[in-house]
């Protein structure tokens, strides 16, 4: 055999071992992303729009080796964690405003327009304002530079309006009457109010200021829940909703509420007896 023949043979042998070792290679990758694609519907977790379970090739841990497995159901909609939004509380927002161009409100209430964060956070520096944000579903939402002191009312205002609103079922009843309202039909109007208060229930009570009256109407309050001092409080006090208008809200006293005022009413009782004794000891002295 001559030379040249023996070095033909030994190309062709080399050949064949370069192209058997990338074959080599070719299903060791092929096995690799095949693990990742499979394993990955494998362990997917069962979803909306469930797929009837169907056979396919699984790779077997070892290589060049595969079997046939029964595949999960899996889907194409991926189901959403994500619990709903909880409306922020109302209050200054910082620095941290995630929109780019926003609709500024001055502390005035009078409207700036619509600006970049950047001159909005600008603005709020050189008053030393807070920005609120007020309305995030307008387009842009719309934020208002405020004081502290603004903030602090509007949170009361809105502590207020919250507590004054029914809870669910509770059954809130209405009375509206006059303050020149006549004194038998104010009896009627308490005696009503004592009825509901007695069947837990909220009442709600407008006065309207007449013409010409010079009656107080916080007074007048005061007066019908005196009448159920016994029985009701306050859940939302005295106010003028608008001009000649004020409002209030009565409910029935828990029972700790109730411990309290009978405590407080025996201990008052026991007071005045006191002063009673006291006052026929010295007249008797007197004499």
């Amino acid at each position: 055999m001559t030379l040249g023949r023996l070095r033909k043979i030994h190309n062709l042998g080399m050949t064949a071992f370069c192209v058997m070792k990338l074959l080599c290679q070719a299903t060791r990758n092929e096995n690799r992303y095949a693990k990742r694609f499979f394993g990955a519907l494998l362990t997917q977790t069962p979803q909306k729009r469930v797929f009837s379970p169907f056979w396919m090739v699984v790779p077997d841990p070892e290589p060049r080796k595969s079997m046939f497995g029964l595949t999960q159901p899996f889907c194409t909609a991926e189901k959403s964690h994500t619990e709903p939004k909880r409306k922020a509380a109302f209050g200054s927002v910082g620095r941290r405003i995630p929109y780019r161009i926003l609709h500024v409100i001055n502390q005035d209430g009078e409207s700036l327009g619509n600006m970049h964060r950047a001159e909005a956070l600008k603005l709020m520096d050189q008053h030393d304002l807070k920005l609120v944000l007020l309305r995030e579903n307008a387009e842009p939402p719309v934020y208002r530079l405020m004081t502290g002191q603004q903030i602090h009312e509007e949170q009361l205002k809105r502590a207020e309006k919250k507590k004054a609103s029914p809870k669910p079922g509770v059954v809130q009843k209405e009375l509206s009457f006059s303050s020149a309202i006549a004194k038998n039909d104010l009896e009627t109007k308490t005696k009503q109010i004592a009825q509901w208060i007695e069947k837990k229930y909220h009442v709600k009570v407008t006065i309207r200021q007449a013409k010409d009256s010079n009656t107080d109407m916080f007074m007048l309050f005061d007066q019908i829940l005196e009448t159920v001092s016994g029985k009701a409080t306050y859940l939302s006090k005295p106010k003028v909703t608008r001009e000649g208008v004020s409002t209030c809200i009565l409910r029935h006293m828990s029972d700790r509420e109730l411990k309290a005022y009978q405590k407080m009413e025996k201990q008052k009782n026991c007071t005045v007896k006191k002063d009673e004794n006291e006052d026929l000891k010295s007249n008797e002295l007197h004499q």
